[in-house]
């Protein structure tokens, strides 16, 4: 019998992952001053025992100023390492699936409350806030206060930011770093001609508004393992007449291709709140599909993959090499034991949780 395309093993950056389904990152709001809390050890373990091939810790920030609320999660300083260290040891206790970790700087998006508490920008001058920074002075939506626009010193900082982050996660143990260059923060404010109004040499042209984002890259890169990948998230479109798209987008994926990044994820939106985005099933697969047939390196699709013929056909088809997985995940976090059960293929599932095989699927687990 012929292997489902979602259940072949593929190599990335020099991991070997057991299929293609991967576990995005997915920001919980719920760390203190940066640290994780006991709800990573149980959100992250339960992920950890999907079935999927990896998993990539939410988007943490490398600077305070980078987190988008007051909640996330960083690796800034030796406190937020070793609660990191801690929820790791954790989880790797039981499962032995690749983590690996979403490196951020939230720019105008930071200084948020929790979504659950409204979402809304807390000014500096309240509990909670801090003055935000991007590219250009530009606030993200209509009374936002607008951020500071970053200095040539800045930054180098947060340049450097990134790349000490990147050696804690090395230390760590984490076994890849995703860039986070898309959904509007700051490395997409930079790509963007609708955020970065800058006339110094990292704005103007793509290949200025491009400098900053690849500048990260190489010093993460550089920072980071030569035998463990890194990767990076891009936004395909801005949504937005005039904004970011999907042919600008083709030009930085190269120039990622040619510095070593070991696999493109690609997403879309989150950078003017004007974006009209026509949400269905797969929306975005077709600019997964540009990259992928632009570039030679593996290509994650994500964005209401849900059915598990969909996610088959999307790396069938070679629309794309990966899928992720986010919001379906949490709602089923054995998505991954279903799609093989409905495709005929196979997963690795913990020992204790073998006897939940259903009768009719009898062959589904392999045990670990």
């Amino acid at each position: 019998m012929t292997l489902p395309a979602l259940f072949r093993p593929l190599e990335l950056g020099g991991m070997t992952l057991r299929n293609r389904i991967t576990i995005a990152p997915m920001c919980q709001y719920s760390a203190e001053n940066g640290c994780m809390s006991d709800w990573h050890l149980i959100h992250l373990g339960q992920l950890a025992l999907s079935g999927a091939a990896l998993l990539t810790i939410e988007a943490t920030a490398v600077v305070p100023e980078g987190r988008i609320t007051y909640g996330d999660v960083g690796l800034w300083d030796d406190a937020s390492e070793k609660a990191m260290e801690r929820v790791l040891n954790g989880v790797r206790a039981w499962s032995d699936m690749p983590i690996g970790i979403q490196l951020a700087h939230a720019g105008r998006k930071a200084s948020t409350e929790k979504p659950w508490l409204g979402g809304k920008q807390i000014s500096a001058d309240r509990q909670n806030g801090w003055r935000t920074e991007a590219p250009s002075a530009l606030a993200f939506a209509e009374g936002d206060d607008a951020p500071v626009e970053m200095s040539k010193e800045r930054l180098i900082e947060v340049r450097n930011a990134f790349a000490a982050a990147a050696k804690r996660a090395a230390r760590l143990g984490l076994d890849f770093i995703q860039i986070h260059g898309a959904h509007g923060y700051l490395l997409h404010q930079f790509l963007s001609p609708l955020s970065n109004r800058r006339e110094d040499e990292y704005g103007g042209s793509l290949e200025n508004r491009m400098r900053f984002p690849l500048e990260v890259f190489d010093a993460v890169r550089a920072a980071f393992p030569a035998d463990r990948p890194v990767t990076m998230r891009l936004s395909g479109t801005d949504w937005v007449d005039g904004g970011w798209d999907i042919e600008s987008t083709i030009t930085p994926c190269k120039a990622l291709e040619s510095r070593g990044c070991a696999a493109i994820n690609m997403s879309s939106g989150g950078l003017d709140p004007r974006q009209s985005i026509p949400t269905s099933p797969g929306y975005q697969v077709p600019l997964a599909r540009a990259v992928k047939q632009a570039c030679n390196i593996p290509v994650v699709a994500v964005g209401l993959i849900t059915n598990y013929d969909h996610a088959e056909a999307i790396v069938a088809t070679g629309d794309a090499d990966l899928i992720g997985l986010a919001r379906g995940i949490l709602y089923d976090p054995r998505w991954p034991w279903h799609a093989a059960a409905h495709l005929g293929a196979q997963v690795e599932a913990a020992p204790q949780y073998l006897r939940s095989q259903p009768h009719q699927f009898r062959g589904l687990f392999k045990s670990k």
